[in-house]
Protein backbone atom coordinates (compact mmCIF):
# COMPACT_ATOMS: atom_id res chain seq x y z
CA UNK A 1 0.00 0.00 0.00
CA UNK A 2 1.17 3.71 -0.80
CA UNK A 3 1.98 5.50 2.39
CA UNK A 4 1.00 8.93 1.36
CA UNK A 5 -1.01 10.19 -1.59
CA UNK A 6 0.09 14.25 -2.25
CA UNK A 7 -3.12 15.41 -4.75
CA UNK A 8 -0.97 18.20 -6.60
CA UNK A 9 2.30 18.55 -8.06
CA UNK A 10 3.08 22.12 -7.14
CA UNK A 11 5.21 23.82 -4.91
CA UNK A 12 3.56 21.91 -1.61
CA UNK A 13 3.18 18.74 -3.05
CA UNK A 14 6.68 18.57 -4.49
CA UNK A 15 8.37 19.59 -0.85
CA UNK A 16 5.48 17.10 1.26
CA UNK A 17 6.90 14.19 -1.06
CA UNK A 18 10.44 14.82 -0.32
CA UNK A 19 9.90 15.21 2.95
CA UNK A 20 8.38 12.33 3.35
CA UNK A 21 10.23 9.83 0.90
CA UNK A 22 13.50 10.89 2.69
CA UNK A 23 12.22 9.52 5.96
CA UNK A 24 11.33 6.35 4.53
CA UNK A 25 7.72 6.58 3.15
CA UNK A 26 6.48 5.38 0.22
CA UNK A 27 4.80 8.05 -1.67
CA UNK A 28 3.23 8.77 -5.08
CA UNK A 29 1.98 12.24 -6.51
CA UNK A 30 -1.36 12.67 -8.74
CA UNK A 31 -1.81 15.41 -10.63
CA UNK A 32 -4.50 16.48 -13.35
CA UNK A 33 -1.81 18.83 -15.31
CA UNK A 34 0.58 17.42 -18.01
CA UNK A 35 3.72 18.31 -16.05
CA UNK A 36 4.37 18.91 -12.50
CA UNK A 37 5.40 22.36 -10.98
CA UNK A 38 1.75 23.95 -10.68
CA UNK A 39 2.21 27.40 -10.26
CA UNK A 40 5.84 27.63 -10.31
CA UNK A 41 5.87 26.68 -13.91
CA UNK A 42 5.10 30.14 -14.86
CA UNK A 43 6.48 32.26 -12.47
CA UNK A 44 9.72 34.58 -13.76
CA UNK A 45 9.99 37.57 -11.37
CA UNK A 46 13.25 39.47 -10.18
CA UNK A 47 13.88 39.67 -6.49
CA UNK A 48 14.94 42.61 -4.63
CA UNK A 49 18.58 41.43 -4.33
CA UNK A 50 18.99 41.59 -7.94
CA UNK A 51 18.06 37.32 -8.71
CA UNK A 52 15.73 36.18 -10.73
CA UNK A 53 13.36 33.17 -9.15
CA UNK A 54 12.97 30.91 -12.15
CA UNK A 55 9.51 28.98 -11.33
CA UNK A 56 10.58 26.78 -14.01
CA UNK A 57 14.04 25.84 -12.75
CA UNK A 58 12.35 25.59 -9.33
CA UNK A 59 10.12 23.24 -10.13
CA UNK A 60 12.97 21.00 -12.21
CA UNK A 61 14.82 20.73 -8.70
CA UNK A 62 12.05 20.22 -6.60
CA UNK A 63 10.75 17.32 -9.03
CA UNK A 64 14.58 15.78 -9.66
CA UNK A 65 14.47 15.39 -5.89
CA UNK A 66 11.29 13.88 -5.19
CA UNK A 67 12.23 11.31 -8.73
CA UNK A 68 15.99 10.59 -6.57
CA UNK A 69 13.89 9.79 -4.05
CA UNK A 70 11.78 7.07 -5.31
CA UNK A 71 8.44 8.66 -5.47
CA UNK A 72 6.17 8.51 -7.99
CA UNK A 73 4.97 11.24 -9.58
CA UNK A 74 1.62 10.92 -12.02
CA UNK A 75 0.45 13.64 -14.40
CA UNK A 76 -2.54 14.26 -16.56
CA UNK A 77 -4.55 12.12 -13.93
CA UNK A 78 -7.53 14.00 -12.00
CA UNK A 79 -8.90 12.70 -9.17
CA UNK A 80 -12.48 13.05 -8.99
CA UNK A 81 -13.80 11.85 -5.32
CA UNK A 82 -11.84 10.60 -2.21
CA UNK A 83 -13.83 8.42 0.28
CA UNK A 84 -13.03 7.82 3.89
CA UNK A 85 -13.15 4.30 4.86
CA UNK A 86 -12.63 2.42 8.67
CA UNK A 87 -8.88 2.18 8.03
CA UNK A 88 -7.89 4.05 4.95
CA UNK A 89 -8.77 7.11 1.89
CA UNK A 90 -9.77 5.74 -1.33
CA UNK A 91 -8.78 8.13 -3.98
CA UNK A 92 -10.47 7.82 -7.37
CA UNK A 93 -9.09 8.78 -10.51
CA UNK A 94 -9.73 8.49 -13.80
CA UNK A 95 -7.75 5.24 -14.19
CA UNK A 96 -8.10 3.49 -10.85
CA UNK A 97 -9.01 3.58 -6.94
CA UNK A 98 -6.21 3.61 -4.53
CA UNK A 99 -5.73 2.92 -1.30
CA UNK A 100 -3.88 5.16 1.71
CA UNK A 101 -3.81 5.96 5.15
CA UNK A 102 -2.64 9.47 4.34
CA UNK A 103 -3.90 11.92 1.90
CA UNK A 104 -2.59 15.49 1.27
CA UNK A 105 -4.46 17.72 -0.47
CA UNK A 106 -2.34 20.35 -1.93
CA UNK A 107 -4.69 21.44 -5.17
CA UNK A 108 -3.64 25.14 -5.09
CA UNK A 109 -6.01 27.99 -6.60
CA UNK A 110 -8.00 28.72 -9.28
CA UNK A 111 -8.63 32.10 -10.95
CA UNK A 112 -11.57 33.83 -10.35
CA UNK A 113 -13.38 35.36 -13.65
CA UNK A 114 -14.51 38.84 -13.64
CA UNK A 115 -17.41 39.11 -16.50
CA UNK A 116 -16.99 41.63 -18.90
CA UNK A 117 -19.30 42.45 -22.23
CA UNK A 118 -17.85 40.55 -24.64
CA UNK A 119 -15.27 38.45 -22.66
CA UNK A 120 -16.04 35.46 -25.03
CA UNK A 121 -14.52 36.78 -28.13
CA UNK A 122 -11.08 34.86 -29.22
CA UNK A 123 -7.99 36.90 -27.72
CA UNK A 124 -9.74 37.04 -24.35
CA UNK A 125 -8.03 34.81 -21.09
CA UNK A 126 -7.61 35.02 -17.77
CA UNK A 127 -4.39 36.49 -16.26
CA UNK A 128 -2.80 33.33 -15.68
CA UNK A 129 -3.32 32.01 -19.08
CA UNK A 130 -0.83 34.65 -20.46
CA UNK A 131 1.26 33.75 -18.03
CA UNK A 132 1.39 29.51 -18.68
CA UNK A 133 1.46 30.78 -22.47
CA UNK A 134 3.96 33.22 -22.69
CA UNK A 135 6.58 31.57 -19.71
CA UNK A 136 5.66 27.75 -20.15
CA UNK A 137 4.55 27.09 -23.79
CA UNK A 138 6.63 30.65 -25.56
CA UNK A 139 3.42 31.54 -27.34
CA UNK A 140 2.73 35.13 -28.28
CA UNK A 141 -0.33 35.95 -26.91
CA UNK A 142 -0.34 38.85 -29.53
CA UNK A 143 0.93 42.01 -29.53
CA UNK A 144 -1.10 45.03 -27.98
CA UNK A 145 -3.63 44.26 -24.50
CA UNK A 146 -5.05 45.34 -22.03
CA UNK A 147 -5.15 43.68 -18.60
CA UNK A 148 -8.77 44.20 -16.54
CA UNK A 149 -8.09 44.27 -13.10
CA UNK A 150 -6.00 46.06 -10.50
CA UNK A 151 -4.25 43.31 -7.86
CA UNK A 152 -1.05 41.73 -7.18
CA UNK A 153 -1.23 38.93 -9.09
CA UNK A 154 -1.94 40.74 -12.94
CA UNK A 155 0.49 43.50 -11.74
CA UNK A 156 3.27 40.99 -11.47
CA UNK A 157 2.08 38.58 -14.88
CA UNK A 158 2.19 42.37 -16.94
CA UNK A 159 5.35 42.44 -16.24
CA UNK A 160 6.57 38.89 -17.18
CA UNK A 161 4.62 40.04 -20.25
CA UNK A 162 6.43 43.15 -21.16
CA UNK A 163 9.83 41.35 -20.29
CA UNK A 164 8.56 38.69 -22.80
CA UNK A 165 8.27 41.81 -25.42
CA UNK A 166 4.55 41.68 -25.25
CA UNK A 167 3.06 45.95 -24.99
CA UNK A 168 0.89 46.37 -22.08
CA UNK A 169 -1.67 49.40 -23.29
CA UNK A 170 -2.85 49.80 -19.71
CA UNK A 171 -4.41 48.06 -16.63
CA UNK A 172 -7.73 49.31 -16.00
CA UNK A 173 -10.95 48.11 -13.26
CA UNK A 174 -13.65 46.43 -14.24
CA UNK A 175 -16.88 47.26 -14.33
CA UNK A 176 -18.61 48.25 -10.92
CA UNK A 177 -21.45 45.49 -10.44
CA UNK A 178 -22.01 42.48 -7.72
CA UNK A 179 -19.48 40.41 -9.34
CA UNK A 180 -16.51 42.68 -9.49
CA UNK A 181 -17.23 43.19 -5.92
CA UNK A 182 -14.43 45.79 -4.55
CA UNK A 183 -12.33 45.16 -7.52
CA UNK A 184 -14.00 47.89 -9.65
CA UNK A 185 -14.21 50.22 -6.34
CA UNK A 186 -11.41 52.41 -6.72
CA UNK A 187 -10.46 53.18 -3.05
CA UNK A 188 -10.92 49.54 -2.00
CA UNK A 189 -8.28 48.71 -4.88
CA UNK A 190 -6.08 52.03 -3.73
CA UNK A 191 -6.26 49.99 -0.31
CA UNK A 192 -4.83 46.90 -1.54
CA UNK A 193 -1.73 48.71 -3.91
CA UNK A 194 -0.49 50.98 -0.78
CA UNK A 195 0.28 47.19 0.82
CA UNK A 196 2.90 46.67 -1.74
CA UNK A 197 3.85 49.95 -2.82
CA UNK A 198 7.17 48.69 -1.36
CA UNK A 199 7.71 46.94 -4.22
CA UNK A 200 7.55 50.05 -7.01
CA UNK A 201 10.69 50.61 -9.02
CA UNK A 202 9.58 54.94 -8.52
CA UNK A 203 11.40 55.73 -5.08
CA UNK A 204 8.68 58.25 -5.03
CA UNK A 205 5.57 55.89 -4.84
CA UNK A 206 7.76 53.88 -2.35
CA UNK A 207 8.28 56.87 0.27
CA UNK A 208 5.09 59.28 -0.44
CA UNK A 209 2.68 55.51 0.48
CA UNK A 210 4.19 55.38 4.23
CA UNK A 211 2.29 58.77 4.99
CA UNK A 212 -0.92 57.35 3.23
CA UNK A 213 -2.58 55.47 6.45
CA UNK A 214 -5.35 57.80 7.43
CA UNK A 215 -8.59 57.28 5.95
CA UNK A 216 -9.09 60.94 4.95
CA UNK A 217 -5.73 61.07 3.02
CA UNK A 218 -6.81 57.81 0.83
CA UNK A 219 -9.57 59.10 0.35
CA UNK A 220 -7.99 62.66 -0.78
CA UNK A 221 -4.92 60.42 -3.09
CA UNK A 222 -7.86 58.72 -4.92
CA UNK A 223 -9.95 61.47 -5.71
CA UNK A 224 -6.50 63.10 -7.32
CA UNK A 225 -5.33 60.19 -8.76
CA UNK A 226 -3.91 60.89 -12.12
CA UNK A 227 -6.90 59.47 -14.97
CA UNK A 228 -3.86 58.66 -16.94
CA UNK A 229 -2.55 56.57 -14.43
CA UNK A 230 0.88 56.34 -12.48
CA UNK A 231 3.35 54.10 -13.97
CA UNK A 232 5.05 51.03 -12.99
CA UNK A 233 7.81 49.51 -15.21
CA UNK A 234 6.35 51.63 -17.69
CA UNK A 235 3.21 50.04 -17.17
CA UNK A 236 0.13 52.58 -16.30
CA UNK A 237 -2.21 51.34 -13.88
CA UNK A 238 -5.02 53.33 -14.18
CA UNK A 239 -7.64 52.89 -10.71
CA UNK A 240 -10.02 55.90 -12.63
CA UNK A 241 -10.81 54.14 -16.11
CA UNK A 242 -12.92 51.03 -16.07
CA UNK A 243 -13.13 48.79 -19.06
CA UNK A 244 -17.25 48.61 -20.02
CA UNK A 245 -16.59 45.78 -23.05
CA UNK A 246 -14.64 44.18 -25.19
CA UNK A 247 -15.22 44.74 -29.10
CA UNK A 248 -14.89 42.75 -32.16
CA UNK A 249 -16.57 40.39 -34.61
CA UNK A 250 -14.81 37.26 -34.65
CA UNK A 251 -11.32 38.32 -32.35
CA UNK A 252 -10.31 41.35 -29.80
CA UNK A 253 -10.00 44.45 -32.24
CA UNK A 254 -10.46 47.36 -28.96
CA UNK A 255 -11.86 48.09 -25.48
CA UNK A 256 -14.44 50.87 -24.49
CA UNK A 257 -12.75 52.52 -21.29
CA UNK A 258 -14.42 55.10 -19.59
CA UNK A 259 -13.42 57.53 -16.70
CA UNK A 260 -14.64 56.65 -13.10
CA UNK A 261 -15.26 58.29 -9.88
CA UNK A 262 -13.40 57.38 -6.79
CA UNK A 263 -17.00 55.29 -5.61
CA UNK A 264 -16.71 53.26 -9.10
CA UNK A 265 -19.73 55.43 -10.90
CA UNK A 266 -18.88 55.69 -14.18
CA UNK A 267 -18.85 59.24 -15.71
CA UNK A 268 -21.45 59.86 -18.85
CA UNK A 269 -19.69 61.03 -22.39
CA UNK A 270 -15.77 59.74 -21.20
CA UNK A 271 -15.85 56.86 -23.11
CA UNK A 272 -13.07 55.77 -25.98
CA UNK A 273 -12.30 52.86 -27.54
CA UNK A 274 -8.36 51.74 -27.09
CA UNK A 275 -6.97 49.48 -29.64
CA UNK A 276 -5.83 46.34 -28.66
CA UNK A 277 -5.25 42.70 -30.12
CA UNK A 278 -5.88 40.55 -26.87
CA UNK A 279 -7.55 40.89 -23.30
CA UNK A 280 -6.53 39.63 -19.94
CA UNK A 281 -8.83 39.52 -17.17
CA UNK A 282 -7.33 39.48 -13.93
CA UNK A 283 -10.31 38.72 -10.95
CA UNK A 284 -7.69 37.33 -8.59
CA UNK A 285 -7.33 33.42 -7.09
CA UNK A 286 -9.03 31.72 -5.01
CA UNK A 287 -8.37 28.16 -3.06
CA UNK A 288 -9.17 25.26 -5.10
CA UNK A 289 -10.73 23.23 -2.47
CA UNK A 290 -13.54 21.12 -3.89
CA UNK A 291 -12.12 17.43 -2.96
CA UNK A 292 -11.50 18.75 0.76
CA UNK A 293 -15.88 19.43 0.55
CA UNK A 294 -16.47 15.87 -0.69
CA UNK A 295 -13.73 14.35 2.14
CA UNK A 296 -16.01 16.16 4.61
CA UNK A 297 -13.47 18.49 5.61
CA UNK A 298 -15.66 21.55 7.92
CA UNK A 299 -14.98 25.06 5.67
CA UNK A 300 -14.60 28.64 6.92
CA UNK A 301 -14.77 31.75 5.34
CA UNK A 302 -12.23 34.22 5.68
CA UNK A 303 -11.22 36.73 3.25
CA UNK A 304 -7.55 37.22 4.51
CA UNK A 305 -6.78 34.21 3.01
CA UNK A 306 -8.66 34.32 -0.30
CA UNK A 307 -12.52 32.49 0.24
CA UNK A 308 -12.76 29.31 1.65
CA UNK A 309 -10.52 27.84 3.52
CA UNK A 310 -10.73 23.75 5.07
CA UNK A 311 -10.27 23.78 8.06
CA UNK A 312 -6.61 22.84 9.83
CA UNK A 313 -4.19 23.50 12.31
CA UNK A 314 -0.05 24.56 12.18
CA UNK A 315 0.54 20.96 11.84
CA UNK A 316 -1.48 21.12 8.33
CA UNK A 317 -3.86 18.46 9.69
CA UNK A 318 -7.63 18.53 9.64
CA UNK A 319 -10.01 17.27 11.79
CA UNK A 320 -10.88 14.46 9.17
CA UNK A 321 -8.31 11.74 9.98
CA UNK A 322 -5.80 11.40 7.94
CA UNK A 323 -6.20 14.29 5.19
CA UNK A 324 -3.94 17.05 5.40
CA UNK A 325 -3.45 20.41 3.34
CA UNK A 326 -0.87 22.31 2.14
CA UNK A 327 -0.36 25.27 -0.07
CA UNK A 328 -2.82 27.95 -1.67
CA UNK A 329 -5.68 25.54 -0.62
CA UNK A 330 -5.16 26.80 3.01
CA UNK A 331 -4.67 30.64 1.36
CA UNK A 332 -3.48 32.61 -1.24
CA UNK A 333 0.28 32.89 -0.78
CA UNK A 334 3.26 32.76 -2.54
CA UNK A 335 5.35 29.81 -3.87
CA UNK A 336 7.84 29.95 -1.10
CA UNK A 337 5.35 29.74 1.76
CA UNK A 338 3.74 26.68 -0.15
CA UNK A 339 7.06 24.99 -0.41
CA UNK A 340 7.43 25.53 3.48
CA UNK A 341 4.15 24.77 4.67
CA UNK A 342 4.38 21.00 2.23
CA UNK A 343 7.86 20.58 4.56
CA UNK A 344 5.08 20.29 7.53
CA UNK A 345 2.48 18.80 5.94
CA UNK A 346 5.56 16.35 5.50
CA UNK A 347 6.30 15.50 9.16
CA UNK A 348 2.81 15.80 10.36
CA UNK A 349 2.19 12.62 8.25
CA UNK A 350 5.39 11.24 9.38
CA UNK A 351 4.95 11.66 13.06
CA UNK A 352 1.32 10.02 12.55
CA UNK A 353 2.56 7.46 10.91
CA UNK A 354 4.87 6.68 14.02
CA UNK A 355 7.67 6.13 12.06
CA UNK A 356 9.92 8.50 13.70
CA UNK A 357 9.89 10.80 16.13
CA UNK A 358 10.19 14.43 14.08
CA UNK A 359 8.63 16.64 16.54
CA UNK A 360 11.57 18.69 16.74
CA UNK A 361 11.83 19.02 12.94
CA UNK A 362 8.03 19.65 12.89
CA UNK A 363 7.99 22.74 15.17
CA UNK A 364 11.36 24.06 13.20
CA UNK A 365 9.25 23.59 10.04
CA UNK A 366 6.10 25.60 11.73
CA UNK A 367 8.52 28.56 12.63
CA UNK A 368 9.90 28.70 9.49
CA UNK A 369 6.85 28.70 7.59
CA UNK A 370 5.63 31.97 9.57
CA UNK A 371 9.42 33.36 8.65
CA UNK A 372 8.95 32.62 5.22
CA UNK A 373 5.51 34.47 5.33
CA UNK A 374 6.73 37.38 7.22
CA UNK A 375 9.42 37.93 4.80
CA UNK A 376 7.09 37.41 1.84
CA UNK A 377 8.21 40.22 -0.68
CA UNK A 378 4.55 40.19 -2.12
CA UNK A 379 1.45 39.36 -0.08
CA UNK A 380 -1.75 38.49 -2.00
CA UNK A 381 -4.18 39.83 0.17
CA UNK A 382 -3.80 42.30 3.01
CA UNK A 383 -3.81 41.29 7.04
CA UNK A 384 -2.55 37.64 5.88
CA UNK A 385 -1.18 36.82 9.47
CA UNK A 386 -4.92 38.21 10.95
CA UNK A 387 -6.44 35.62 8.98
CA UNK A 388 -4.11 32.97 10.08
CA UNK A 389 -4.94 34.50 13.09
CA UNK A 390 -8.76 33.25 12.66
CA UNK A 391 -8.29 29.80 11.64
CA UNK A 392 -6.09 29.05 14.37
CA UNK A 393 -8.95 30.25 16.82
CA UNK A 394 -11.78 28.75 14.89
CA UNK A 395 -9.47 25.48 15.17
CA UNK A 396 -9.05 25.94 19.01
CA UNK A 397 -13.19 26.94 19.90
CA UNK A 398 -14.31 23.93 17.18
CA UNK A 399 -11.60 21.19 17.17
CA UNK A 400 -9.86 21.42 20.51
CA UNK A 401 -12.82 22.63 22.46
Amino acid sequence: MIDVIIIGAGPAGLSAAITCAEHGLKVKIIDEFMRPGGRLLGQLHQEPDGTWWNGIEESKNLQQKAIELGVEIECGTPVHHLEKRENCWVVHTKNEMLDTPAVLLATGAAELATPVPGWTLPGVMSIGAAQVMTNVHRVKIGSKGIIIGVNILGTAIARELQLAGIKISSIVLPPLHPLSKEGGNPRKVFETLINVAHLAPSPFIRFGSKFIKSEILKNVSVHFYPKSGIKMWDLPIQLRKAATRIIGDDKVEGVEIVDIAPDGRQIPGSNQVIPVDFVCIAGGLYPLAELAAVSGCPFNYIKELGGHIPLHNEKMETPVGGLYVAGNITGIESAKVAIAQGIVAGFSIILNTGLKNVQNELQAAIQNVKKVRENAIIQFHPNIIEGRNKLQQLWHSTVLA
